[in-house]
Order: C-alpha cells, then sequence, then structure tokens
C-alpha cells in the first residue's frame, strides 16, 4: 500500500510591497470606512448630547461597540495585514501576485499570456510616491495586480514584464 504524495506547498512570492504602502492603506481606510464611523458616532453624541441627554447612558456604549471599536480595530489592522501579504516577484516565464488582507488571493500569470501592462497612480498615491501595476492577460480570472509599489520599482516591473512577455513564446492554440 503506498502513502499518498503531499501535495506541494507554494511559496509566498519574493518582493514586498513599499513600506509607504501601510500609510497609503491608513489613509484609505480613514477616508472610506473608519473616519465615517467616527464622525456618525460624534454626530450622533452631540445629537443625543443636545435633545435626548436621557439616551447617553445606553447610547454613548451602543456606538461605543457598533462604531467606534470596529472603526478603530480597522484602521489599526487592515493596513498591518495587507502590509504583510501583499507581495509580487517576476520569473523568467510567469508574474506571480499575492494580495488580500481578510480574502487572500494569489495569481500566477505565464508570460507568455500577458496582453498590457499598466501602470495606476491614483491621487492619494501619488501623495505617497506609490503606483500599483496591472497586468492583464487572456485569462477570464481577472488581472494581476501588483499595488503599494513605490513609483521607480513600478515603472521598472511593468517595464521589465513587458520585456519578458517578448521574450517568451505564445500559446501554439
Amino acid at each position: 500500500m503506498s502513502m499518498p504524495t503531499p501535495r506541494p506547498r507554494l511559496r509566498d512570492p519574493l518582493h514586498g510591497v513599499d513600506p509607504r504602502a501601510r500609510r497609503w492603506w491608513t489613509t484609505q481606510a480613514l477616508l472610506v470606512v473608519s473616519g465615517p464611523m467616527l464622525l456618525t458616532a460624534a454626530a450622533l453624541l452631540v445629537l443625543s448630547l443636545l435633545f435626548f441627554p436621557g439616551a447617553l447612558p445606553w447610547l454613548g456604549p451602543l456606538l461605543l461597540v457598533t462604531l467606534v471599536l470596529p472603526a478603530l480595530g480597522y484602521v489599526w489592522a487592515m493596513p498591518r495585514w495587507r502590509y504583510r501579504t501583499h507581495a509580487w516577484e517576476l520569473g523568467e516565464r510567469a508574474v506571480y501576485a499575492a494580495s488580500g488582507w481578510f480574502w487572500r488571493r494569489r495569481r500566477i500569470a505565464p508570460l507568455s499570456r500577458v496582453q498590457t501592462v499598466d501602470t495606476v497612480r491614483g491621487p492619494l498615491q501619488q501623495v505617497f510616491g506609490l503606483a500599483t501595476v496591472t497586468v492583464t492577460t487572456a485569462s477570464t480570472a481577472g488581472d494581476v495586480r501588483i499595488a503599494g509599489l513605490s513609483d521607480a520599482d513600478a515603472r521598472e516591473l511593468a517595464r521589465r514584464i513587458g520585456d519578458a512577455a517578448q521574450l517568451v513564446p505564445g500559446d501554439a492554440a
């Protein structure tokens, strides 16, 4: 009776994102999720204080549990987790990216399937000197996105992917 062969484990990509990505993700969290939650809690407390002071004994703890603590937890945890999981690697035949913070995603795209390589710098990314490289392939599974790179690293990576994709022979199918 033979033992089943263990499945090989996919190692993490070699290169992490720029450390400034943590500040970028923290700012995003404050602007999009945590900031509005904290403003809502503050507005409800002020309105309660002005118009319904009797509600403060139960409203304060309710807002703390439902808005304030989740908002602070999100703005503290999300950038750290994302920084640990976002990574990339460019090999001779494929580009490999790992991303996510709650739902983790790993994508390996063969260079022979690369159709376009885009570099995007949103307004917040520009403030932090960061960019995102998006590799579009002939796959229906979607693009390979590498977010949180420095501007210089993004330009160099896009150039290297483009050069490498030209050197890899395409599928004969």
